[in-house]
């Protein structure tokens, strides 16, 4: 019996797309609520963050366009959506919630664009997409969490709106391993290019 790699490659699925200049970098969701196991976290997003560090590091140094996402609702809940209905804790983030801060680790820099959004997907009802345009950013190295939620809808979205995306793979996380790989197996077959945080800083060095 074949097994699922087999019938995807027999498919034509899993094409490489090699990085283009110029670069850019998106930070998905890394704030307190979902550092914290006892909130939204768990599973290696915390090893995820740390190995994140050195990647925003890198993306400073060479100036790329950088964008961090955090989840904010309402205070009095009048946003709430489908997401919300799904999962009700998450309008627990609010602008002055601790729980909605971007982790001291990460904190983002004069010039780095900081997103609100209520919605998985990091480009929907955001002005992500135009920002990304106006700099030239053809690739778009992704880290945040979870890869199984926000990372993935975001990366199908920058396909869709003409960016490569390149999954930075020890530094996006998931409170559940067994879906953080499938996701990475999918998005390397369908949507992404995937790369460990090293091979990936190698790969784009030359811009």
């Amino acid at each position: 019996m074949s097994t699922a790699p087999d019938v995807y490659q027999k498919q034509g699925f899993g094409h490489a797309v090699a990085p283009k200049a110029p670069y850019g970098l998106l930070i998905i969701d890394f704030v307190n609520g979902f550092a914290d196991p006892l909130t939204f976290g768990g599973g290696n997003i915390d090893p995820a963050i740390e190995c994140t560090r050195g990647l925003l590091a890198a993306a400073r140094t060479r100036k790329w366009p950088i964008a961090h996402t955090r989840v904010v609702y309402q205070d009095d809940g009048a946003d709430a959506n489908i997401f919300a209905l799904k999962v009700p804790p998450i309008l627990a983030l609010r602008e002055d919630a601790p729980q909605s801060q971007i982790v001291p680790q990460l904190q983002p820099d004069s010039g780095e664009l900081v997103l609100r959004k209520i919605h998985p997907s990091a480009f929907f009802g955001t002005s992500l997409a135009g920002w990304l345009s106006q700099r030239g950013v053809q690739t778009l190295l992704i880290a945040g969490c979870t890869t199984s939620g926000c990372v993935r809808a975001s990366v199908v979205d920058a396909m869709c709106h003409g960016f490569r995306p390149l999954v930075v793979t020890d530094c996006v996380g998931d409170r559940s391993l067994p879906a953080h790989e499938a996701n990475l197996f999918d998005m390397n077959q369908k949507y992404a290019t995937l790369m460990p945080r090293d091979v990936a800083l190698e790969a784009t060095a030359a811009h």
